[in-house]
């Protein structure tokens, strides 16, 4: 029997400052009716990398184009499906709320579901890599939407670091970094109605592959 390749993806969303996940209902068997991650077959006539399979994957069941997709590991093995020996490449993404459709549900990180083959263990070590990142790098600002304010990346900072964090010396390390850039004329009301300056990542800080890794 040939072994049974496939991608999982992670799809991470912030609500209400809540680390939540996006799951879909399994339409077929094993396990179906369970929630479970969106997943799906390497399709080697269609797919020129792991990477490229998870886009697509997200793309067809979760209606998402994510801005960061990450390879977080493999798991593989004999009994992880019932359907015979498997191996499945795992990426992580991060998106505003805003963006999921009507394809999914989200669950908050620590009241998951049961779940089927492994992965309630997969996204518990999602969850930590991201922690651990945050505390070091912008990943927690794909979880923000395009423009948002500095006191708003601090709210998603803290919520994904799950502590406290002064915000004088978060201004300081987001100077050190150097990863966003002011809106143009755009404002927010803040704090006692005043207009807060809008932001962005800059253009180079926007994907996978540049996202800044310095102390935070």
């Amino acid at each position: 029997m040939s072994i049974i390749l496939t991608v999982d993806a992670v799809l991470l969303t912030l609500v209400q400052g809540e680390l939540e996940v996006a799951l879909f209902k399994r339409d077929a068997e094993p396990f179906k009716g369970l929630w479970a991650l969106p997943g799906g077959y390497v399709h080697e006539d269609k797919d020129d990398h792991a990477g490229a399979a998870a886009a697509r994957v997200l793309k067809r069941k979760a209606g998402v184009v994510s801005p960061y997709l990450e390879e977080y590991g493999t798991f593989s093995g004999p009994g992880r499906d019932p359907r015979g020996w498997s191996l499945t490449v795992v990426y992580y993404a991060l998106v505003p709320p805003g963006v999921l459709g009507d394809t999914v549900q989200r669950f908050p990180v620590g009241r998951l579901p049961a779940l089927p083959f492994d992965h309630a263990q997969i996204i518990a070590g999602v969850v930590a890599r991201v922690r651990n990142k945050a505390a070091y790098s912008s990943l927690p600002a794909f979880l923000c939407g395009d423009q948002f304010t500095v006191p708003e990346l601090h709210a998603v900072y803290e919520a994904v670091l799950a502590q406290p964090l002064n915000l004088p010396n978060f201004r300081r390390k987001l100077d050190d970094l150097g990863i966003l850039e002011e809106v143009p004329g755009a404002t927010k009301l803040g704090g006692r109605n005043r207009p807060a300056q809008l932001y962005r990542l800059k253009k180079q800080f926007r994907s996978a592959l540049s996202v800044r890794e310095r102390g935070l």
